[in-house]
């Protein structure tokens, strides 16, 4: 069986359940596997690592988009596979409604966006490495992508790699795949929550990567 475009194997990215992920997830009433506290950190990631202003694009968006309330991006994109949930992201202008392990390119044109945002969903790409190169293109040289996740996932559609490996080697997997896309100045991290923190128990692991600047 021949490797993927990312050099492994095809059942890493195998999952248990196989139906659509549109009628799977519009099945589902939860927008995301992380508890309040980590979504909060999130959150506060966007606020010192997205610019200032410009198109954002927040893939798996959810009900729930991250981006700070004052933020003053003249246009946040949110693509998910469930519609409902789309429609009810107020933080964004506009919707696409794309299933992207059906689809994994993106009707957006070249170098047009100038952030890309993924909270929680990277567990669930069949096809992470596709997904990334078209988020290269997407990007305009220097904007960042922001790769966040907790320890948490839905274990009948992460695949069967994600399950397999440790938070710290998740990281590692997103930081190859990344620099396999073509992206640099990657930089990693986590947010741990305080002791009297109660509402906040997730870790909240950071992966950002640039597109690469024309020389």
């Amino acid at each position: 069986m021949a490797d993927t475009p990312s050099g492994l194997h095809p059942a890493a990215f195998t999952r248990a359940n196989n139906d659509p992920d549109r009628l799977f997830y519009n099945g589902r009433s939860d927008s995301s596997q992380m508890d309040v506290g980590a979504r909060t950190a999130v959150t506060a990631l966007y606020q010192t690592t997205l610019p200032a202003s410009g198109v954002v694009l927040d893939l798996m968006s959810g009900s729930l988009s991250h981006i700070p309330p004052e933020s003053s991006h003249e246009t946040v994109i949110g693509l998910d596979v469930n519609k409902s949930a789309l429609d009810s992201n107020t933080a964004l202008t506009q919707r696409i409604e794309q299933d992207l392990n059906e689809t994994p390119l993106i009707d957006l044109p070249d170098s047009t966006l100038d952030a890309v945002c993924l909270c929680d969903g990277f567990a669930y790409l069949t096809d992470p490495t596709t997904v990334l190169e078209e988020i290269n293109r997407l990007l305009r040289p220097g904007a960042p992508i922001i790769i966040t996740f907790s320890d948490n996932f839905i274990p009948q559609k992460a695949v069967a790699l994600w399950q397999a490996l440790e938070p710290a080697d998740r990281t590692r997997l997103i930081t190859l795949l990344l620099d396999r896309a073509g992206f640099s100045d990657l930089d990693t991290g986590e947010v741990v929550p305080p002791e009297d923190l109660t509402a906040w128990n997730d870790t909240v692991h950071a992966v950002i990567g640039r597109k690469k600047t024309v020389a």
